[in-house]
């Protein structure tokens, strides 16, 4: 299988680039890609390999193919599902994988960037919207409202006062299983699930793409101390001649 593209990145830590083919994802570090791949944990002849929380289908899932089609590796790179952080964490510090994504608030990220700190390194962070969502209910729910469930970071993407007990998962992929389980009235899930089961689910609230942070971990460092900033991004654009805009008070 041919491999990417390979050229030496740049010397600057200010790096600019983009993907006009990709309006919907925006890597921050672009030009970092092709000195990851370059780096000497990575084989000539290997295929650069990523983890990221699954199973097939998850929204990490959904947003890594994203961010290797962007990077144009998307039939050039390994990748293989983990069920905790912890356990990709581990995979990377031990050579078993090359890098692993995350998304910035999912709320094993703070442990992980701490507890890993000398051992595993961000290496590249980008935006992405995630699948569609929508806070569904079962049809087969009577009565008063009871347990709704959720994945903790989608937590305020909805209001959930109407159910008194929240039951928290750990992927949205976990709670579309709980609501095709019965194991809570309603929960915030991939919208697709109503669409394909609209026998069994009614939308209450839409929940439109949410645009996340998203980081990349490795096991060699790349800042070199200093700030990697995509110069180039479209919030610098939002930034120029800004010293010529009147100051509010």
């Amino acid at each position: 299988m041919p491999m990417p593209e390979r050229r030496t990145g740049a010397s600057s830590p200010f790096v600019s680039g983009g993907h006009p083919g990709d309006q919907n994802l925006l890597s921050a570090l672009p030009a970092m890609r092709a000195g990851l791949l370059s780096s000497s944990w990575i084989g000539e002849t290997t295929m650069p390999s990523f983890v990221t929380l699954g199973p097939h289908g998850s929204n990490h899932a959904f947003v890594l193919q994203r961010y290797l089609q962007a990077h144009g590796i998307l039939h050039a790179s390994h990748v293989e599902y983990i069920e905790d952080f912890h356990e990709g964490a581990r995979m990377v510090i031990e050579r078993h994988a090359d890098f692993m994504l995350q998304c910035a608030v999912h709320p094993a990220a703070p442990e992980i960037t701490g507890k890993y700190r000398q051992q595993l390194f961000v290496v590249d962070a980008f935006i992405s919207p995630s699948r569609p969502m929508a806070l569904l209910r079962s049809t087969n729910a009577g009565g008063a409202p009871g347990r709704v469930g959720v994945q903790p970071a989608t937590r305020y993407y909805a209001d959930l006062s109407s159910w008194p007990q929240r039951v928290e998962e750990a992927s949205v992929m976990e709670v579309g299983r709980g609501l095709l389980q019965g194991r809570y009235d309603a929960g915030i899930a991939f919208a697709s699930l109503a669409t394909e089961h609209p026998e069994r689910f009614e939308v209450v609230q839409a929940i439109a793409p949410v645009c996340d942070a998203w980081i990349v971990f490795g096991p060699t460092p790349v800042d070199r101390g200093q700030a990697i900033v995509w110069t180039g991004s479209p919030a610098a654009r939002l930034y120029a001649g800004a010293d010529d805009a009147p100051r509010g008070r």
